[in-house]
């Protein structure tokens, strides 16, 4: 089974439904509807659930709404300046929605 790495602190937000979207380089896209995904934590290394890829689509930085934003539970400036910081010369993402199924 593929893992889907996250930062320890979104833990919470997706396991209670707040988050259902994550943005990804080219180099993290390769999810697929359907696909069943192992929820690893970025920096403990540690196994917290799974989840069911539910669609995968291409966004351009320019593009991101309030509606990104409200899936990734957090404001459109916030996602903007997060999504800068951890792809810094990237403006292509693909938008990967999820469900969390559980541990």
């Amino acid at each position: 089974m593929k893992t889907l790495l996250f930062f320890d602190r979104f833990e919470h937000d997706i396991k209670s439904a707040s988050k259902t979207i994550t943005l990804r380089d080219l180099a993290e896209s390769d999810y697929h509807p359907g696909e069943l995904v192992q929820l690893v934590a970025l920096e403990s290394q540690t196994n917290w659930g799974q989840a069911n890829i539910k669609a995968n689509t291409q966004v351009h930085f320019d593009e991101l709404t309030q509606s990104h934003a409200q899936q990734e539970n957090m404001t459109l400036a916030e996602l903007k300046k997060l999504i800068v910081e951890i792809y810094p010369n990237e403006r292509q993402y693909y938008c990967i929605e999820f469900e969390y199924l559980g541990d």
